[in-house]
């Protein structure tokens, strides 16, 4: 009994060692390839899995994540023969296990290689002053030589990115000494620029300012014409008015010996002013004749008066 049950206790052993051989669990997002008495049978995907002892064996294990490796630094020279250190950082996919394991051995490195070389190329193609700023295009460069070079090997490039370009010292402080300058530059153009539109609205208002006043006094000329213009026809029409008003009162009963009275107030009044003014005056011979002053103005209007009476 005792040398069966030995058997026995050896039979369970080996048959829980031929099922962990060949009971497999696959992760998600992972790949298992198996070969068969050393040639290739097939890729396990995320699941349980069984294989046949001591034939089959896994001899690659892969992850279907995307996976980051960083590039290292590295010495580019641009196209105008300047030194630079660059680095960057790749980013692919295991999409066929297959060709992963058997289309080149460490792919990773591979890649990395591909990448250096594609990046120095590309440097070289460009001035040190476009590196800066051609970074996109620069990245989608590598990425399109990668991905022809790992289609056979089963692996997806998805991009690059170029972490730091670091020019030399020396350029560094060139740089720096021409974006100064640059910025001073630029300074002194809208300083300049400033003065410029601040001159062309101080003279443009000025303009304005003349030609305002200027318009301002044209109206102000041609309302004081057009005011002067209605007081003389207001005058001309008031005095036409009394002058009618005088022709009427003259040819209306007693209008005429009227005019007489006030001709000769007109004379006495005039000429006592004249006296006034001056102690020395050369009369007329007929001064004393007031009748004759009447008629003599009478004569103008148009009608004479009767004969004055005679004098004693």
């Amino acid at each position: 009994m005792d040398g069966g049950l030995f058997v026995v206790l050896v039979l369970a052993v080996i048959v829980v060692i031929v099922i962990a051989k060949t009971a497999v669990v696959v992760p998600q997002q992972s790949a298992y390839v198996v070969e068969r008495l050393g040639k290739y049978s097939c890729t396990l995907d995320a699941g349980f899995h069984i294989l046949m002892p001591f034939i089959d064996a896994i001899r690659y294990k892969h992850s279907l994540k995307e996976t980051a490796v960083d590039i290292p630094e590295q010495v580019c020279i641009t196209r105008d023969n300047v030194q630079v250190t660059v680095d960057g950082i790749l980013y692919m996919r295991v999409l066929n296990a297959e060709r992963a394991s058997y289309g080149i051995n460490e792919y990773q490195f591979a890649l990395i290689q591909l990448a250096q070389t594609a990046l120095r190329s590309e440097i070289g193609k460009i001035e040190l002053d476009k590196t800066f700023e051609a970074r996109t295009a620069i990245n989608a460069q590598v990425v399109n030589e990668l991905d022809k070079a790992s289609e056979p090997w089963g692996v997806k490039v998805l991009r690059y990115e170029i972490k730091n370009i670091t020019p030399p010292l020396d350029v560094l402080a060139a740089m720096e000494k021409q974006m100064r300058a640059e910025r001073e530059k630029r300074a002194v153009i809208l300083t300049s620029e400033g003065e410029r539109d601040a001159a062309i609205n101080q003279a443009e208002g000025a303009k304005q300012q003349v030609i305002k006043a200027s318009e301002a006094k044209k109206q102000q000329q041609i309302n004081e014409a057009e005011g002067q213009a209605e007081a003389i026809l207001a005058i001309a029409g008031a005095t036409a008015e009394g002058i009618r008003k005088v022709a009427e009162s003259i040819q209306a009963p007693g209008g005429f010996e009227a005019v007489q009275l006030r001709v000769a107030e007109q004379y006495i009044t005039q000429f006592g002013q004249l006296a006034k003014a001056s102690n020395t005056l050369v009369l007329p011979a007929t001064v004393s004749d007031v009748g004759s002053m009447i008629a003599l103005a009478m004569n103008v209007i148009g009608r004479r008066p009767a004969a004055p009476p005679a004098t004693k």
